[in-house]
């Protein structure tokens, strides 16, 4: 597919600072001695000799513990060669690594695939057993299984894109509604130019925790009782918003799950218990759900 625009000159420029202060670089006397670091954040689109190593890492990131379950090198040939769609997130130079990325790759395209059919039938086994997170209509359990099924055998009528989307964990979430509402764009450039993007429904895989007591505190009995009623919380704070729009949407602990680390809880009393997370949005909600985290994003700033 040819290069349908370029991100270098067309995408928004982000200009966060570590530090929240007037816009003259001045704070109040007792922060007189403190520094203003500038970041210029810009979107490229993929490029299949610069990004997989990169890609690689944050597709670690997102699969956690289950990395080593899954093909991700072969993943993220897929997602690098995939040019015209998605993004990644850089600072200074299209030759460094990517910060963020984000993609959607269409199931049914590339079902035959090793490391497609291989993920499908991960997240097939998780939506089954994922608990259910408040607020959504259906669970993953009664959707998900049949529309990867569906789009294992080739249907034409369920058409499922399975979103990717990870960034460094100290990534300013400014940089993320850029990268969504492009994706909402070359989707329907993509369309308009009959490519296979025309989709039924969205697959979004992403990460939450939990906050739990550490082994050196408390009794295994203890533990588990404090993991179950402790409340779920999102790596990326806008998947709260987002979850809003799904038909469906569960969190499911990792086949290789590790003990919580204590060194995750330097400076608190609970360690962290990473888990997978999982939103099926219907294709008609899509962009409301996108608006949803521009809109969150700007107050969450």
């Amino acid at each position: 597919m040819g290069k349908k625009r370029t991100r270098e000159a067309e995408a928004p420029q982000q200009d966060p600072t570590v530090d929240k202060m007037d816009e003259d670089g001045s704070s109040d006397s007792s922060d007189d001695d403190m520094d203003i670091v500038n970041v210029d954040f810009e979107l490229f689109n993929y490029d299949s000799q610069i990004d997989f190593h990169g890609v690689k890492t944050l597709l670690r990131q997102l699969f956690d513990a289950d990395a080593q379950l899954l093909d991700l090198s072969g993943l993220s040939d897929l997602i690098v060669e995939q040019n015209t769609i998605g993004s990644t997130c850089k600072v200074d130079d299209k030759a460094n690594d990517a910060y963020a990325f984000l993609t959607v790759l269409n199931l049914t395209e590339h079902r035959a695939k090793k490391p497609v059919a291989q993920l499908i039938d991960y997240l097939s086994g998780k939506a089954r057993v994922a608990s259910a997170v408040d607020g959504s209509s259906s669970s993953l359990a009664a959707t998900v299984p049949e529309l990867l099924a569906a789009a294992s055998s080739g249907s034409k009528q369920v058409q499922v894109g399975l979103v990717l989307a990870e960034r460094l964990l100290n990534m300013p979430a400014e940089v993320i509604p850029p990268m969504w509402g492009m994706l909402v764009d070359e989707i329907e450039a993509a369309v308009e130019d009959k490519e296979p993007y025309e989709f039924t429904h969205y697959v979004v895989v992403s990460r939450a925790y939990r906050e739990v007591a550490s082994s050196l505190d408390q009794s295994e009995r203890k533990q588990k009782k404090a993991r179950e009623e402790s409340k779920m919380l999102y790596f990326h704070p806008e998947d709260d918003e987002m979850r809003k729009h799904a038909a469906a949407a569960g969190a499911y602990a990792f086949t290789s799950e590790e003990s919580v680390a204590d060194s995750k809880r330097a400076f608190q009393d609970m360690g962290v218990q990473p888990q997978g997370f999982m939103m099926l949005i219907e294709a008609s909600k899509f962009e409301g759900a996108v608006k949803a985290i521009r809109d969150y994003v700007g107050e969450y700033a």
